[in-house]
C-alpha cells in the first residue's frame, strides 16, 4: 500500500518487504485551468508548470540544478523527463506530466539534500489549477512498478496567489535517505529565487 503523505511528514525509504528504495521516480501530475465563457460553456487553459530538482551539499550550497533546460546531472544520477507545457487538458489521465528520477546509490557522495520544487512558468496562480500531485515510485518515467508514496500538493487554500512551491526534500541521515513532504508555497517568482528559499528555510 502506498503511503498517503501529509504536509510536513517525514518518512524513510524502506518498503514493506524491508528493502530500501535505491532509485526513485518522482512523478508530477497537474491539470489545466477550466474557464467559464460568457455563453455558459467552459474552456481549458493549458498550464505550464516546471518541476525541478536541486542538489545541495552539507554546507547547503546548491551544486547542480536539474530542470527543463538541463535534463540530467553531470554523472547521470538525476534525470528529468522533459518539459510539459500544457498539463492534463482533457482531465486527470492518471499519468505524470513530468518525472524526475533520482538514483541515490550513484549520487555524488557530497550531496546531502535533493530538493524538489515546482514553479509556474507563465505565472499562473496555483489557486486556479484544479489539481496537482506528486508520487514517489519504483520504475521508469514510462513504467510504474510500485508506488511508494503519494502526496496531494495543491488541494489547499494556502496555495492561492502563489506561483512557486517546495514539494519536498530527500535528505541523508547516517548514510540513509529519507523524505520530507513539505508542500509549502513560496513568494518566489523565479526558480533562482526558489533555490535560495530552499537553502534558507528547508535544509
Amino acid at each position: 500500500m502506498a503511503i498517503n503523505l501529509q504536509k510536513g511528514q517525514r518518512i524513510n525509504l524502506t518498503k514493506e518487504n524491508g528493502t530500501t528504495l535505491s532509485q526513485a521516480c518522482v512523478g508530477i501530475n497537474w491539470g489545466a485551468i477550466e474557464k467559464k465563457s460568457f455563453f455558459g460553456g467552459t474552456s481549458k487553459e493549458a498550464v505550464d508548470l516546471d518541476g525541478s530538482c536541486i542538489l545541495y551539499d552539507a554546507n547547503k550550497n546548491a551544486t547542480e540544478v536539474i530542470y527543463f533546460g538541463n535534463l540530467k546531472s553531470k554523472n547521470g544520477s538525476v534525470r528529468h523527463s522533459g518539459d510539459d507545457l500544457t498539463g492534463d487538458v482533457g482531465g486527470d489521465d492518471g499519468l505524470d506530466n513530468e518525472v524526475i528520477t533520482v538514483d541515490f546509490a550513484n549520487l555524488d557522495p557530497a550531496v546531502e539534500h535533493v530538493a524538489l520544487v515546482l514553479n509556474s512558468y507563465k505565472g499562473q496562480d496555483f489557486g486556479t489549477i484544479p489539481f496537482a500531485s506528486i508520487r514517489i515510485y519504483e520504475g521508469t518515467p514510462t513504467s510504474v512498478r510500485e508506488v511508494f508514496a503519494k502526496y496531494d500538493i495543491a488541494n489547499d487554500k494556502s496555495f492561492s496567489g502563489h506561483v512557486a512551491m517546495v514539494m519536498g526534500v530527500f535528505y541523508k541521515r547516517n548514510n540513509e535517505w529519507k523524505f520530507n513532504a513539505i508542500g509549502d508555497p513560496t513568494a518566489d517568482r523565479k526558480l533562482e529565487q526558489t533555490i535560495q528559499t530552499v537553502q534558507q528555510k528547508y535544509l
